[in-house]
């Protein structure tokens, strides 16, 4: 099994593809469409150089899968399955839970679904998904969002936005539904009971002190050196630690335009009457939809 992994320096996100050598099947995981705040605008610059790979190892891609609801950046999965129809967008079937908090924060529309069909598939907990020759462990790991999972292909695990790499630490858990009581079981229940050379691989790198990238460790060096949540802290320690830290911390700049698309599978706002489409800003919302009043 091969891992590829593709950084977008504009929103620190990791975008990995799991391939099969021999059978070249692959799945993309937490794909990254671009987004300009200040002038509103996408593009494809960041899929395009991992779908350009996809292409010239001529990749079967069976899958695209999300470890959540993403507050930072946009969500380029119907893009992918645009161009690679087999490419099912899957994502946990918790999505449900972050749907309905966010279709009263924006005020969407009564016909907006809460029950996660935007998605090709729903994920249960602890499900063995396969997809051609491939195949993944869904472990529920939430506590940044209520949605989370992370996926563990044989010894490799991609963990989203619930660990980072040791020296920066974990998720915030300050959006509508998250937890540092949830993310605290989550990492030490699940993650951390996985053996110690299971590889990690982090949804985000925000290069403390300038350091070059990084985005895989291990089970070992998080349970022994991560500053945030090792071994030594308890779940108390840990709650208050998260709890003060995310009191101090402003809300992602591309939160409602990310929130706003990635809750509907990634899809773009239906066009207006004028053939234009806008997405929703609320004004003044404070900590009810994940930022600071």
């Amino acid at each position: 099994m091969d891992i590829t992994a593709y950084f977008d320096p504009q929103t620190s996100t990791l975008t990995y593809l799991v391939s099969d050598p021999q059978t070249r099947d692959a799945i993309m995981v937490d794909p990254v469409l671009d987004y300009d705040a200040a002038g509103a605008t996408t593009s494809e610059a960041s899929i395009n150089r991992v779908l350009a790979d996809v292409a010239q190892r001529k990749l079967q891609l069976r899958m695209t899968v999300e470890t959540h609801a993403h507050a930072d950046h946009l969500s380029a999965s119907q893009l992918v399955k645009a161009r690679y129809p087999g490419a099912i967008v899957a994502i946990s079937e918790r999505i449900r839970l972050v749907q309905s908090r966010f279709k009263g924060i924006f005020d969407l529309p009564a016909d907006f679904a809460t029950d996660g069909s935007q998605f090709d598939r729903l994920l249960r907990d602890d499900e063995v998904v396969t997809a051609g020759s491939l195949s993944f462990h869904v472990i529920p790991t939430p506590g940044h969002t209520p949605a989370c999972s992370s996926y563990l292909f044989g010894d490799i695990v991609f963990t989203g936005d619930a660990l980072f790499m040791p020296d920066y630490g974990t998720g915030r858990c300050d959006f509508p539904g998250g937890s540092a009581q949830a993310l605290y079981h989550s990492i030490k229940d699940r993650l951390y009971t996985l053996p110690g050379v299971t590889r990690v691989f982090t949804g985000h790198d925000y290069q403390p002190g300038g350091r070059p990238l990084r985005y895989e460790s291990t089970i070992a060096e998080q349970r022994s050196a991560n500053i945030q949540l090792n071994d030594q802290m308890t779940e108390a320690a840990f709650i208050d630690f998260r709890q003060r830290r995310d009191a101090t911390l402003s809300a992602p700049k591309l939160l409602f335009p990310s929130v706003q698309v990635n809750i509907d599978g990634g899809r773009l706002p239906r066009p207006s009457t004028n053939g234009i489409r806008y997405l929703k800003i609320p004004l003044n919302a404070g900590a009810t939809a994940g930022g600071r009043p």
